[in-house]
This record gives C-alpha cells, structure tokens and sequence, in this order.
C-alpha cells in the first residue's frame, strides 16, 4: 500500500468528519448570523462556509483519529531498509592553482602562524580534509614539501583555466 491510499475506514471517517463540519457550521450560521445574510449568496457566505467547513472537518477528523483503534503494522506498510551502494573509489585529487599571494597556516584560521606564503602560480594538491572555505593543501616551495591550511577562495581548480593575477578578492587569508 502506498502512502498516498487511504484504507476504506479511513476515507469514510475523513467524508464523515467533513459533513459533520459542514451540518454544523450551516447550523452555527443559521443561529448566529443575521437572517437576511442568507437571502443571496455572498463571497462572505461562501468564505464563512468554507471556512468553517474546513476547521470543524479537521477538527473532528483529529476526534475520530483518536478514537479509532491503532492498526497493526503489516510486513508491506513496515520501511524497507535499502542496502548502502558499494563504496566507490575516489577519483585523484584535484590540483588547484594559487591565483595571489597565499598564506599557508599551521591551522584553519586568519589568526594561525603562517608556514608559507605561496606565489601565485604554484601548484597545489588538497589533503582531502576541509573545514568551509578552509582546506589543508600540499605544495613544493622552495624545494621542500609544505603542508598546511590555506582559505579555498586563493585556489582555482588547474583545469578551470587561467585567472589572471590580481583578481582574487582582497583580505587576509
């Protein structure tokens, strides 16, 4: 059974919950309102029906919610649980480019020791770790291997192609 379909007791609890909405909201107008709203139909006629139509319909179909006896769960209504997908291998990591000056840190934030700052040009490779705009990155500077937190917004992907120098917004990264 799909969630969309309703058992038999269930719709016929719902149209009875609904008539019963609309006999007393009809009887409700009658006592309470003035006699001549009734001798043509208005937009106010029809929202005060509809209106309360729908309020007492809701509210006895939460009546009659209560009130009917809990189903048991059969084995089709229970969720199925669906098998993880294999895992699948990572592709290589992307290389990036460094498009300004970058600041390499010992840890992901402005206020961290800075270990390198990276020219533009050089290529990098991410760790895989990342934290926001924040990613721990590999490069070759100065004929050693340096590896550190660097802010993302400094790094363009090799195969996005060239930015020219100059155009990464301005801050401290």
């Amino acid at each position: 059974m799909s969630a969309m379909t309703m058992s038999a007791p269930t719709q016929a609890a719902t149209v009875a919950a609904y008539a019963l909405g609309l006999a007393l909201t009809l009887v409700l107008a009658g006592c309470l309102s003035p006699r001549r709203w009734w001798r043509r139909p208005t937009a106010g006629n029809l929202a005060l029906a509809g209106g309360g139509t729908l309020a007492f319909g809701l509210l006895f179909c939460v009546l009659f919610a209560a009130l009917m006896p809990a189903r048991p769960r059969t084995a089709d209504a229970m969720p199925l649980m669906t098998p993880m997908p294999a895992p699948v291998h990572a592709p290589a990591p992307a290389r990036y480019r460094v498009i300004d000056d970058l600041n390499l840190r010992a840890a992901k934030a402005t206020g961290a020791p800075r270990l390198a700052v990276l020219p533009p040009g050089t290529l990098v490779t991410p760790t895989g770790l990342a934290d926001g705009d924040w990613l721990q990155i590999r490069a070759h500077y100065k004929g050693r291997t340096v590896e550190g937190w660097a802010s993302s917004l400094w790094l363009r992907r090799v195969d996005e192609g060239a930015v020219p120098v100059g155009d990464a917004a301005a801050g401290d990264n």
